[in-house]
């Protein structure tokens, strides 16, 4: 049975939570109720039409994704952080998309995996709050649950769901990483953040892939960042030009964000660049063995991709880089390889290199 607690109390025990996520190295909290109705009804059109491509996973959980009783019972409140991860010293994006050359990582994850960052400090979090009031129920996620984090962030108010589905903070822009506290504690929550993108529309003008259909409407199997992380399988032909050198997401409709003047760098050492990878070249990655991979991304958020689609997205990048000898001698030493996917990926990026002006 929950403890009970008095108005008062549960005013200054949201006071303190401020002081104890900030001391963390969260760079904002908020509270929300557990109530997504029209979110829900958002997710059930958007699985219906099949703008998920291959990630299952969202229609396995069934509604206890977007009604987090369900998921966690005695869930009343879910408390929202926030955290910069961009690396604090990569390279401009602009100069690492500007070069063919060169792989393009997404900036969250130049360094370590944010999801080893966020959910410790969480469960710290959590302890602290024990430590104020007694056991209580909680249970953490870091995008490691059925969890409609955009939408709790808002209600929340640590920021609006803007055109291209990504949550936008008025002083923060978007790139932070976010994190939630389900638990049985009824603290008072905030106000949701207000809708500020108003007329304009540059992230839909700016997804190369045209994966932002309208605004707020995301076709996940378009989107570079599902084809390059999430996606198993060949990359479509028809969008691997539209990838550019890009092998592990994308950021361009964030990198035109208006309120991204905003966007504040990790202030954490965990996110700071690892292996070069904020300019790495292709060929030298292309050239990894899966030890060298296996070495060089322990701790990163690449892990997720597994060698051989790690081969797959530089593959498309070296069909898509400048034409060089360099280009097709690395690409050729892996024309022939047993991995039926990446040979034909290979296969392409040679045709490409090849190909007569």
């Amino acid at each position: 049975m929950p403890r009970a607690f008095t108005a008062d109390q549960l005013d200054a025990l949201r006071a303190r939570l401020e002081g104890l996520a900030a001391e963390l190295g969260f760079d904002q909290v908020g509270v929300a109720g557990v109530e997504l109705p029209a979110d829900e009804a958002n997710l059930e059109r958007f699985l219906a039409e099949r703008r998920h491509g291959e990630m299952n996973y969202l229609e396995r959980h069934g509604r206890r994704r977007s009604r987090p009783a369900l998921l966690v019972p005695g869930t009343v409140r879910i408390i929202s952080v926030r955290m910069a991860a961009t690396a604090p010293d990569a390279a401009p994006a602009a100069s690492a998309l500007g070069d063919g050359r060169r792989a393009y990582v997404a900036r969250y994850a130049l360094g370590r995996d944010y999801h080893k960052v966020l959910r410790p400090r969480l469960a710290r979090l959590a302890r602290a709050l024990e430590r104020e009031i007694g056991p209580f129920g909680y249970r953490a996620f870091v995008d490691s649950g059925p969890v409609m984090e955009k939408p709790i962030a808002r209600n929340a108010g640590l920021g609006w769901i803007g055109k291209h589905t990504n949550l936008i903070n008025e002083r923060a822009g978007s790139l932070f990483m976010l994190g939630e506290l389900f638990t049985d504690l009824p603290l008072p929550v905030d106000a949701p953040a207000k809708d500020r993108c108003g007329s304009c529309a540059a992230c839909l003008a700016a997804c190369p892939t045209g994966a932002i259909t309208a605004p707020y409407q995301l076709d996940a199997r378009r989107c570079i960042s599902y084809l390059t992380i999430e996606h198993h399988g060949p990359i479509p032909q028809e969008l691997r030009s539209a990838i550019g050198n890009r092998v592990f997401g994308c950021d361009d409709c964030q990198l035109v964000c208006p309120w991204n003047k905003f966007a504040r760098t990790a202030s954490l050492p965990e996110f700071r660049v690892r292996q070069g990878l904020d300019a790495a070249d292709l060929v030298e990655l292309f050239a990894w063995t899966e030890a060298q991979w296996l070495a060089r991304t322990e701790g990163s958020a690449l892990r997720r991709l597994g060698y051989r689609r790690w081969l797959r997205n530089l593959a498309v990048a070296l069909g898509n880089a400048p034409r060089s000898a360099q280009a097709v001698a690395a690409l050729s030493v892996r024309a022939d390889d047993p991995d039926e996917m990446l040979r034909e990926h290979v296969q392409w990026a040679l045709a490409r290199q090849r190909a007569e002006t």
